[in-house]
């Protein structure tokens, strides 16, 4: 287990405080940071799963046979229910809700969570008729938003991974990559490495094999992870000896950042943080505009979209034909 059960277990009565006021008798997280976060495991989407937490008692949860053994190792409790590639996984869900004894309760989901999905709401009024559904908003948000002691020395395992720094922009990433790995980060996945050219589109660019030379501006967003904790850092690289406009331009922007970290405190107002960075930057002409974020949320961050193609899968229930080349 990552981390201890007496955590765990306030983690769950957390969620059992948000449950009464709204008044649910069991609560669905099926999204991939709420289930890593309230069991200890998360997968893909690859096939439903989801944990369910019940006012009074011990969590259970649903999900592929496959994943069975995984679940049970890294969770802190152990009533787990699976089923074959070929059942239904919101059939399963179904019967293990009946069978214990929430065939008629009042259900906690979030609306917004990318694993309620029509497919899921449709599927549930059929085979759960007698059950109300009542969407929670975003709790999950919610009840992750203050971290731990034990979340916060992942972040920090996380982040002093970003510091290790290695001429194309492909082989940046290489070099990100690589040390991700060695420094024992889950993957070796990395976020943009590119070109900065422009004001601000090329944030979100893609890799591209660019060559690099003096006066180039390298854009590094590392995105390594401890345990699914990602410490996200962006930092632009100079090539060569920085200008004395670039100088002035990383001075100023440090001090602004320095400026908006010791603004983040207990019952400060988020806009008024974000105003911090955001309103001298464009009175100073440091951006022309400014469409996103000054910061955003670190913390937990797991890589749930489906990560295998079942379309079309060789099972025992299987009734396509396959066909030749078109």
């Amino acid at each position: 287990m990552l981390f201890a059960k007496e955590e765990m277990e306030a983690r769950a009565d957390k969620a059992r405080v948000m449950m009464k006021d709204v008044g649910v008798d069991l609560l669905i997280a099926d999204s991939g940071e709420l289930l890593a976060w309230l069991t200890g495991y998360t997968v893909s989407e690859t096939m439903y799963r989801a944990c369910f937490l019940p006012l009074d008692g011990a969590p259970f949860m649903v999900l592929r046979t496959l994943d069975a053994d995984n679940a049970r190792s890294s969770c802190w409790f152990d009533d787990i229910s699976s089923f074959a590639d070929w059942e239904s996984p919101h059939e399963t869900m179904a019967r293990v809700l009946k069978q214990k004894g929430f065939g008629n309760a009042r259900i906690g989901v979030d609306a917004n969570s990318y694993g309620f999905s029509v497919l899921m709401e449709s599927r549930s009024e059929v085979l759960l008729p007698e059950v109300t559904f009542i969407n929670m908003g975003e709790f999950g948000h919610v009840l992750r938003e203050q971290k731990s002691p034990a979340e916060i020395a992942l972040l920090a395992n996380a982040a002093t991974i970003a510091e290790h720094d290695g001429m194309t922009t492909r082989y940046a990433a290489a070099v990100a990559a690589q040390t991700f790995l060695r420094e024992s980060a889950d993957t070796g996945e990395v976020g943009p490495i590119v070109k900065s050219v422009g004001e601000h589109a090329f944030l979100h660019g893609a890799f591209a094999t660019d060559k690099l030379g003096p006066g180039d501006v390298l854009h590094v967003e590392l995105i390594p992870k401890v345990a699914n904790y990602s410490a996200r850092m962006m930092r632009p690289i100079i090539i060569g000896t920085p200008s004395t406009r670039q100088r002035y331009v990383a001075d100023r922007l440090i001090s602004l950042q320095d400026e908006q970290i010791a603004a983040m405190r207990t019952g400060a107002l988020a806009s008024d943080v974000d105003a911090i960075v955001r309103k001298p930057m464009l009175a100073e002409g440091l951006r022309k505009d400014y469409p996103n974020v000054t910061a955003y949320t670190l913390g937990l961050v797991t890589r749930t979209r489906r990560t295998s193609d079942f379309s079309r899968a060789f099972l025992p229930n299987a009734d396509w034909a396959l066909k030749g080349r078109g």
